[in-house]
This record gives C-alpha cells, sequence and structure tokens, in this order.
C-alpha cells in the first residue's frame, strides 16, 4: 500500500524539501516574469534615494546589479544551451536491454503523465515484469495511471515517501536491492537523468536510462529555470559525494512503524516477460 501517512522522515529533511520546492516555485515565477523583474531591482536601486538614506545608496546599487547578473546570467540562452549539453550529452542511450525492475521517479501532475506512458510501454515491450513508482504523493498517482494503462496491479510496486532524487535512489534501494532487483530501467525527464542515473549507481543499481519527455505545456521560460536547477543539483550532490559507492540501508529507513513494512514482491516468475501477455 503506498501510503505516505506511515512514512518516517527526519523534520529536517521534510522541512528543507519544502523549502527548496517554495523557493523553486518562487524561481520559476521570476523566470517567467521578465519586467517583474526589472520593476523589483529598480525597486531595489531606487528606494534609498526615495527615503534619503545616502549610506544605503551604494549597497543597494550593488545589490541590484549583482541580482541583474545573475538573472541574466542564469536566463543566457547560450549559456542554457550548455547547461543543456553539460545534462543530456553524457546521458548513455537506451540499450534495449531487459532488466529486473523499470523504476519511474515522480515530478508532479504535469510531468508523471508522460513518464507512465513510458514505463507502460516499456512494460508491454517486455522490458521488466515490475514498475517501481517513486515520490512522496508521486507513487500512488503514478500507480492510479499505470493501471489505467492496463498494467496490472501485481505488476506495481512503490515506495511513497522519498522527497528528493538522493530519498528516490536511497528509499528504492532500500526495498528493491534485498529482493536482488540489481538491473533497473530508469524513466525520468533528459534534464534530471545524469544526477539520477548517478545518484542510483551509487547505491548498486545497474541502470539503464530511459528519458521521458518533458511535457509539451512546459513554457520556454520554465525549461530554462529547469535547465539551471538541474546544472546546480548535478554539481551540488557531487560536491555532496552522493554520486560515490554507499551501502544499501535498512527497509526500517523508510517506514517508522516495522509493521508497515512492504512485503517481497510477488515471486517473479509469475510475471516474467514470457508471462506478460496473459495480463495485457
Amino acid at each position: 500500500m503506498l501510503d505516505s501517512a506511515l512514512c518516517q522522515q527526519a523534520s529536517s529533511t521534510r522541512l528543507w524539501s519544502m523549502l527548496t520546492w517554495r523557493v523553486t516555485h518562487v524561481f520559476s515565477f521570476v523566470f517567467s516574469h521578465p519586467l517583474l523583474v526589472v520593476l523589483a531591482l529598480v525597486a531595489i536601486a531606487g528606494l534609498p534615494w526615495i527615503v534619503r538614506q545616502a549610506r544605503w545608496q551604494k549597497p543597494a546599487l550593488m545589490l541590484s546589479g549583482s541580482l541583474l547578473v545573475i538573472y541574466l546570467t542564469a536566463a543566457s540562452p547560450i549559456l542554457m544551451g550548455l547547461g543543456n549539453k553539460l545534462l543530456v550529452g553524457f546521458v548513455p542511450p537506451d540499450s534495449g536491454e531487459k532488466a529486473a525492475a523499470i523504476v519511474v521517479l515522480g515530478r508532479g501532475s504535469e510531468q508523471n503523465p508522460m513518464r507512465v506512458r513510458e514505463a507502460a510501454k516499456l512494460w508491454n515491450n517486455q522490458r521488466a515484469p515490475l514498475i517501481f513508482a517513486s515520490g512522496r504523493g508521486d507513487a500512488p498517482r503514478i500507480a492510479d495511471l499505470l493501471q489505467q494503462q492496463q498494467v496490472p496491479s501485481e505488476a506495481i510496486a512503490g515506495e511513497p515517501c522519498s522527497l528528493t532524487t538522493d530519498q528516490n535512489a536511497e528509499f528504492t534501494a532500500a526495498i528493491l536491492r534485498p529482493q536482488g532487483i540489481d538491473k533497473i530501467i530508469l524513466v525520468t525527464d533528459p534534464l534530471h537523468m545524469m544526477r539520477s542515473l548517478l545518484t542510483f549507481e551509487s547505491f548498486g543499481f545497474e541502470v539503464i536510462p530511459h528519458i521521458s519527455p518533458v511535457a509539451e505545456n512546459t513554457q520556454r521560460i520554465q525549461r530554462q529555470f529547469l535547465v539551471f536547477r538541474e546544472s546546480l543539483g548535478l554539481v551540488s550532490y557531487g560536491l555532496l559525494g552522493r554520486y560515490s559507492a554507499r551501502k544499501v540501508p535498512p527497509v526500517s529507513v523508510i517506514y517508522a512503524d516495522s509493521r508497515h513494512l512492504p512485503a517481497q514482491q510477488p515471486n517473479r516468475a509469475s510475471i516474467e516477460p514470457e508471462n506478460i501477455a496473459g495480463h495485457l
């Protein structure tokens, strides 16, 4: 049962997740309304002159100038192109090999349907017998969407507790690795893939990346922001050592009450690729 109420979450992790989520939305709004950015920076620079505070005039000009440089840098098409190449250019293509599970990373109501369609295609093409959804709030929705795509419930599993990409990998490893599932097909968008791939590999997974397109209604300025955010995420995860080999945690790291630990998945022989036809 994918019930986030059963999750064990450190308050600091939840606080950090909420903070980054709000900051992400603020920056996304800012990137989408450049006129408001200009007006805000003019207000910052001009306020000390309006209130006649001479000592704040120079710092205000420096602050507004610095913010303008940061904004123009982040929104620069040239830098966005370089960032896009950094994020996507080194992702290996899908090899077409079979795996033990398809892992779908949740990313909100706009992106999830695209990822579900890709995962369902992979399952129907007999690439793996199990689809594993990961993400707090996203996993139950992904499971529902998969069933709407005629994927049977016995071929769907997941964890509804992760709040970050690092936890996506950690919690997925805690559940799947003890079951002998080491080779996975990872489904996420192209900008998120490199960071996700390296993080999952750090927990001992052999990862076959399968890119899911970004939702068609994603605006150009939002795509630019995604490039900026994921570029920072890729570098920061490296500095934090999250790409180095790590131990698989116990499943108790996910759930507070051991009575709610997930049972072992059903015998995969019953849903192995050669037997999938009976579920179509």
